[in-house]
This record gives C-alpha cells, sequence and structure tokens, in this order.
C-alpha cells in the first residue's frame, strides 16, 4: 500500500512544454510501470505532444479527452501563473495537485490552500518535488531520472516526509542502502506556506498497513514541527518518528535565513534547540547525523 498516489492514479502536467518539465515528464513516464500522464497543458500548444502525452490548452480539454475526472496535476509553471494554474485544476476536479514551482507569492499560496481545503483536494508543496512510491510510480522530479531514483528508493515500512526535496532522496537512499525500504516518500516544499505538513500527512501514514515507522527531514523556521509532536502525543501514533533537524547552527546567528523560504527564524519557538525540545517531549528521536537514522529506526521497529 501506499498514501496519497499508487499504480492507478492519473494525472497531468501543467506547463508541460517548458524545458524542466519535458524532462520531468520522461522520468515519470520511465519509472517502475510507468506514470499514467494522462495529458499535458500549455495554453496555445492545443496539438503538440511531449513524449507521446497530448498537449492541450486547458485543463478541462485533458478532462474531456480522458472521458472522466483526473486524479492530480504536476504544476510547474512560472510563478506569476501558478495560482491560475492551480484554480483551473481544482475547479475541474483534480483532488491532489504537486506544486513543483518555487517563489510564489504568499497570498497566492494561502488562496489555493483555501480553495483546495473547501473542495475536498490536497496540495503538495509548492516549491517541493512531489511524491515517490517505490517501483511503483513517481509523481514530480523526486529522484530525478528513472535510472537513479530505482538507486535510492526501495519498497519497505518507512514513511519518508521533507522539506527539502533532495534530501527527500538522500534520506531514502541512506535507508534503502541499510535495508530499510520507503512505503511513501513525500517532498512537502520548504516554503513558509504549503498544502501538507507533517501534522497533515500523518493520519494517512498512520492508516497505511504497510507504513511502520516514520522519518522526517526539517529545518529551523515555522511551526510545523510543533504540530507534528502535538499531533503524535494527542492520538497515541502507533508509529515511532526519527527526525533529523539541519540548520542547527541557525540559532547562533539571529535574524539570518539560509536556504528555503521557510527557513526565517521568527522567535524562539522557531529555533532548531527549541523543535528538538518540543519533538523529544513528544517522544520523537532526533538523530545527529544521516547516517544515524537507520539504526535508531531499527532499534524501534
Amino acid at each position: 500500500m501506499a498514501i496519497l498516489v499508487d499504480a492507478d492514479t492519473t494525472f497531468i502536467v501543467q506547463g508541460i512544454t517548458g524545458r524542466e518539465a519535458v524532462n520531468l515528464t520522461r522520468e515519470c513516464l520511465d519509472y517502475g510501470a510507468g506514470a499514467k500522464i494522462v495529458g499535458g497543458v500549455t495554453p496555445g500548444r492545443l496539438g503538440r505532444d511531449i513524449h507521446g502525452v497530448p498537449v492541450f490548452d486547458t485543463v478541462a480539454q485533458a478532462v474531456e479527452h480522458h472521458g472522466g475526472p483526473i486524479d492530480g496535476s504536476v504544476v510547474t509553471v512560472p510563478p506569476a501563473f501558478t495560482k491560475d494554474a492551480v484554480l483551473e485544476a481544482l475547479y475541474n476536479g483534480v483532488r491532489l495537485v504537486v506544486i513543483v514551482t518555487e517563489r510564489i507569492p504568499r497570498r497566492d499560496v494561502a488562496e489555493m490552500v483555501e480553495v483546495a481545503s473547501e473542495r475536498g483536494a490536497r496540495i503538495i508543496g509548492p516549491n517541493c518535488l512531489g511524491i515517490m512510491v517505490p517501483d511503483v510510480l513517481k509523481m514530480g522530479g523526486i529522484g530525478g531520472p528513472a535510472k537513479d531514483a530505482a538507486k535510492s528508493y526501495t519498497p519497505g515500512p518507512v514513511g519518508v516526509i521533507s522539506r527539502s526535496g533532495g534530501m527527500t532522496t538522500e534520506m531514502s537512499s541512506t535507508l534503502s542502502a541499510a535495508g530499510l525500504g520507503q512505503s511513501t516518500a513525500v517532498s512537502i516544499g520548504g516554503d513558509a506556506i504549503i498544502g501538507s505538513s507533517y501534522a497533515e500527512l500523518m493520519p494517512l501514514f498512520e492508516a497505511d498497513e504497510q507504513t511502520r515507522a516514520i522519518v522526517i527531514y526539517t529545518e529551523p523556521g515555522g511551526r510545523m514541527e510543533a504540530e507534528l509532536a502535538a499531533w503524535v502525543t494527542e492520538h497515541d501514533s502507533r508509529l515511532p518518528v526519527v527526525a533529523f533537524m539541519a540548520g542547527r547552527f541557525m540559532d547562533e546567528m539571529p535574524g539570518m535565513s539560509f536556504g528555503h523560504a521557510g527557513t526565517i527564524v521568527e522567535g524562539k519557538e522557531d529555533t532548531a534547540t527549541e523543535k528538538i525540545t518540543r519533538l523529544a517531549a513528544a517522544g520523537i528521536v532526533v538523530a545527529e547525523r544521516i547516517e544515524d537514522i537507520p539504526d535508531l529506526v531499527s532499534e524501534r521497529l
């Protein structure tokens, strides 16, 4: 089993004719049994195809051509047009939107997340690499080319959630090397406002019989870790959680921000030290090094 997607998930790629989207499409088609990409959308490019995927001017055309609802969309359009693309997908019945684009205005993100919630849909991202179900499907650029993704990701009992796209693969590769495969890996995005947090994904992993442990990659900035700690405590989660906290040095450099837009420390609660304390209080162990994660997971399995 897995969360969010499976072998039957259908999706489109919005902005499919862009250079990065062309490569992303090829990677998804090549991985596992091959993603069911039923169309691409770029206004003004109707009639083209990208690696055999038909291109449409609108999401509505893609839905009509498919002959029924489309499960998901990977959005790769420029920041100024992302909100329109996401809302178009949502209003045409798409229930899962993976937003790869970064540098989207916060107000736009907040509006997209609100509309998704109202329509019973889910957003992953923005500024993320997507979702991976090892040997089955990748939705987004996660893991890179299929041959590289196959080396890093293997099927198994560990759910992976990461604010960093690259570190999603790094942690999964470290687990795979130790014989610990992944049920689903989700790159949730590094922006200050995102569609799905750790705590919002935990109920899905909790309900997944394949998942027996969770590994998260986190950073200073934001309150998502506090939400996760509260969720784990309140729901008496059956899943042991192992975390890695990057950027601990930021506690010694107040007022500075590094890396992702979300790593802005606005107060004591946002610091790495405070987050580690909160996680530990909820029974979540925090690894000192990435390479320590497999042993910590194995001990708790």
